[in-house]
């Protein structure tokens, strides 16, 4: 049985986001179970969850920098240090035939995912209404007015100088 199983609580109300997050969900126990098979299964299962990731927050960090995210946001941040650490477990598995990391990592995956869904994705996605962003076109109806957010966009960890989503969409 996988760690993490999709579900209502994961769902963030924004249509694209929470299939892309699904299909992750849905990758991180396949390749749970294709590891409890073998390491080689295991490892083939892992590089398409990898895929998958780079696609998944590639999109998001587009989302962030067309409507106001700083490049040096946390949010995008934390994607590039998750990404990274896949890329390398996968890389020792694949080059060392060590299968330690990888058979570490995927339960860390499985208790991180959510608190970044329902934390850092959640504020996007709170962000991309507030702002009228189409992810289908790139139009944005209401454009923030702040100089870009540095934060990940939630209230919680956004610098004072920079409006939560909330506040931007209020001002305007």
């Amino acid at each position: 049985m996988p760690t993490l199983t999709w579900s209502d609580e994961l769902a963030l109300a924004h249509t694209q986001m929470d299939a892309t997050h699904e299909e992750f969900v849905a990758l991180l126990g396949a390749a749970e179970a294709a590891l409890a098979q073998s390491h080689l299964a295991g490892l083939e299962a892992f590089q398409a969850l990898v895929d998958h990731t780079d696609g998944h927050f590639s999109q998001e960090d587009r989302w962030m920098a067309a409507t106001g995210f700083s490049p040096e946001n946390c949010h995008t941040f934390q994607h590039t240090q998750v990404l990274g650490l896949m890329r390398e477990v996968a890389r020792v598995a694949r080059e060392g035939a060590d299968f330690g990391p990888l058979e570490r990592l995927l339960p860390e995956l499985a208790a991180w995912f959510p608190i970044h869904a329902q934390s850092m994705d959640a504020a996007l996605a709170a962000h991309l209404q507030n702002v009228g962003y189409d992810t289908a076109t790139g139009a944005i109806a209401r454009p923030p007015v702040s100089q870009g957010m540095t934060g990940c966009g939630g209230a919680s960890c956004s610098p004072a100088s920079a409006p939560a989503p909330a506040e931007t969409a209020t001002s305007v």
